[in-house]
């Protein structure tokens, strides 16, 4: 099959429905630490958290048919204003029903989303949200004629480690894959990692995607799930790569913070984009062993480093083209080149970004002078276009670094 027509099969409900299963199937938390459940009830209706990722501060029932519902950071502010919620809503019967959704901290971000089975996601109509300010605090209000089943409620599509596991158990019935565990996170969830190379190739030069070190980041999961298919096309340019580049996939490096529905930390408090370098969390540890074991085999040499993340819009976060880097003024190529394969949309690029914080785009440049990239999706990108922009994102790398030399010695 050509890489046109492969990713001619693409969509959000098929990206979500071969990972996602039901949001029902995914109440069963894997780790030893169960995530807390919030519930409450009028005679009309009850809403509850009661699987992963689901999480609302606290409820209260106003009435019939009325419910309040607060929500909080996992840790007291300051902290990133991501300010995740998901509930499902289970009508006694068919009617309407209100949800008051209050913040004390930074306020409402994500645009509501609904589901009946977890797979097939819309954002809910603008005639039934209500945005307001309480002392400059962005509140929302949502109300709903439910029907008779279950409804889901969410800040953006549910993907849980159930989600990453079952998509993994499909990518990796590929021969082009190995799935393995890159270790286990502070509450013992498994922390899953793929490796795509060529059947029995031991390529020297390795590229490395991670994704979800922030919970609510779901975009640049949206994003980096067509990617990584898009590295395992039958066309030409994919198996040219593969034979030269070994690709390592962290699809997931915080599923306590995905599972338990965090803004932004892991469950020790950290977040751990600002974590590279102390390397307190074990999550972070796991990822400054595997880059090192990288570097210190002389049979092999990091290449690319590329960390998925969603904020309000699209935009490449890079470190400035005059940093010298191997292969030399890759990022710059790449994303030139993204642009002559779309030139309907503007590629946005920040070189200058945040260069002093102890994030993984800094971190790894600073110790291993490979180019580093933040790929950043916007919170309510159009999903058709996430696909379509990591795909030809996906197809730009790969011609960049198959055509620049990358693999003559620099050493």
């Amino acid at each position: 099959m050509s890489l046109r027509n492969h990713l001619w099969l693409l969509s959000v409900p098929a990206l979500l429905g071969g990972c996602a299963g039901t949001v029902e199937n995914q109440s069963a938390g894997p780790a030893p630490t169960a995530v807390a459940a919030a519930r409450c009830s009028t005679p009309d209706v009850t809403l509850d958290t009661a699987f992963l990722t689901g999480n609302i501060a606290s409820c209260e029932p106003l009435g019939d048919g009325e419910l309040s519902i607060s929500i909080e950071p996992e840790d007291a502010p300051p902290i990133n204003c991501s300010a995740w919620y998901a509930f499902r809503l289970t009508p006694q019967q068919a009617g309407k029903i209100t949800v008051n959704m209050t913040y004390e901290h930074c306020g409402h971000r994500y645009w509501p989303k609904s589901s009946s089975d977890g797979i097939n996601w819309t954002n809910l109509p603008q005639d039934a949200v209500e945005i307001y300010e309480v002392d400059g605090v962005r509140q929302a209000r949502i109300t709903l004629t439910l029907a008779d089943q279950p409804l889901f409620i969410a800040g953006q599509e549910i993907i849980s480690s159930t989600s990453y596991r079952q998509w993994i158990d499909r990518t990796a019935a590929s021969p082009l894959v190995q799935s393995w565990s890159l270790g286990q996170s502070a509450e013992g969830r498994n922390i899953p990692a793929l490796t795509i190379k060529a059947p029995a190739g031991q390529p020297r030069e390795q590229i490395i995607l991670i994704g979800r070190q922030h919970p609510p980041e779901v975009t640049g999961a949206l994003a980096m799930m067509p990617f990584v298919e898009t590295l395992l096309s039958d066309d030409p340019l994919a198996r040219r790569f593969r034979e030269r580049f070994e690709t390592i996939v962290v699809p997931m490096l915080n599923p306590d913070g995905v599972d338990r529905g965090y803004w932004r930390h892991n469950s020790g408090s950290t977040d751990l984009n600002r974590d590279w370098g102390p390397f307190v969390q074990p999550e972070t540890r796991l990822m400054d062993k595997l880059l090192g074991e990288i570097e210190t085999d002389p049979d092999r040499k990091l290449r690319l480093f590329v960390d998925f993340h969603s904020t309000q819009k699209d935009i490449f976060y890079t470190i400035p083209d005059d940093n010298p880097t191997n292969p030399p003024l890759f990022l710059k190529k790449w994303l030139d080149r993204l642009q002559v394969r779309m030139p309907d949309y503007a590629i946005n690029r920040d070189a200058n970004h945040n260069l002093g914080q102890a994030n993984s785009k800094n971190h790894v440049y600073k110790i291993y002078g490979a180019p580093t990239v933040t790929f950043e999706i916007g919170d309510e990108t159009d999903r058709q276009l996430i696909i379509r922009l990591a795909r030809e994102a996906a197809i730009a790398m790969m011609e960049s670094l198959l055509g620049d030399g990358a693999g003559a010695e620099r050493e």
